[in-house]
């Protein structure tokens, strides 16, 4: 009959025929193992679940582009590019298509840049149609760069540096880009501080705004703002008097100029959007209602328009 040593579950003997006791073991066993770990650290517990999932949803969750900038902008087709150029509007290189047929219009597009000192690329047609969203672009393509927008608070800075009482300028959803380059041209040419306009369901400085301002929207900031109402309200606090445009105006324009101070003063000029004019909210946050008096009732000024004779009446006021 076998031994206990041979026994199943025996314990076993070393070399040296000494007992392999178990006591250390055992002591390191009760040995204390420190504090016990938060929730959220314990790998099988519901807390720590949670955290890596919040940290999954905040990682692949699309990032906010900020309000300061715009995507960059493809003008695509040889007339469009030239006009461009021509326009002084800054581009981040011009794109020709391998093969292209080489006319005046090419010609001219090639020695404009290397004047303004803008990259020439060459690509494949294929590139060309990837990068311009597949547009008719004759193999000429430019790139402008995006636009950096100011903080809507700026504008009040750029005023107090230069010792001057604001003159600002608001777009209430103003949507055709030829008409926010209009009024760049007259804020910048008339003393204006900068042109605010909202983020959204508005026109942005595209090349058709930067074309149109000609060149002024190089010297002279452009805001956006998320709420125009809010930000109204931002610069009535800052002791600003707000004056909306409107047809049914409280007063004329030159009835403004005439009183005494209120042209003169820290000046918010709001423009409405083509057709609609001054939405409901705007209008009633407006300090005052100016029209702009006509001959014809029946006939009524566009945005562009009706900001730059706005700004040249207090310019003249001003002066």
């Amino acid at each position: 009959m076998p031994g206990n040593s041979q026994r199943k579950g025996a314990i076993k003997k070393s070399g040296k025929g000494a007992t392999v006791g178990s006591g250390g073991r055992v002591r390191r066993g009760l040995e204390g193992k420190g504090p016990t770990p938060a929730a959220k650290d314990r790998p099988y517990h519901k807390a720590h679940k949670d955290a890596k999932r919040s940290d999954r949803t905040e990682t692949t969750r699309p990032k906010r582009r900020s309000a300061k900038s715009t995507e960059a902008e493809w003008v695509a087709g040889r007339n469009s590019v030239v006009e461009v150029l021509s326009a002084g509007i800054p581009v981040t290189g011009v794109y020709v298509a391998e093969g292209a047929e080489r006319d005046g219009r090419l010609r001219d597009a090639f020695k404009m840049a290397a004047e303004h000192g803008y990259p020439l690329l060459e690509v494949t047609r294929s590139e060309l149609d990837r990068m311009t969203g597949g547009a008719v672009h004759q193999g000429l393509a430019a790139r402008l760069p995006s636009y950096e927008y100011a903080h809507a608070d700026d504008l009040l800075a750029r005023a107090a540096e230069a010792g001057e009482k604001a003159l600002i300028v608001a777009l209430d959803s103003v949507t055709d880009p030829r008409n926010l380059g209009a009024v760049v041209r007259s804020a910048s040419g008339f003393g204006a501080h900068g042109v605010v306009i909202p983020e959204r369901r508005a026109a942005g400085m595209t090349a058709a705004a930067w074309k149109s301002s000609a060149g002024a929207a190089a010297r002279i900031p452009i805001a956006q703002t998320v709420n125009l109402v809010r930000q109204i309200k931002a610069y009535q606090a800052a002791g600003c008097m707000v004056v909306g445009l409107a047809a049914d105006g409280d007063i004329s324009l030159p009835e403004l100029v005439a009183v005494g101070g209120l042209a003169t003063g820290p000046l918010v000029i709001v423009v409405g959007s083509e057709g609609k004019g001054l939405g409901r909210l705007v209008a009633e946050t407006c300090d005052q209602l100016v029209s702009i008096p006509m001959h014809n009732q029946l006939e009524s000024l566009n945005a562009g328009v009706a900001a730059s004779v706005t700004l040249y009446a207090i310019a003249q006021a001003r002066s």
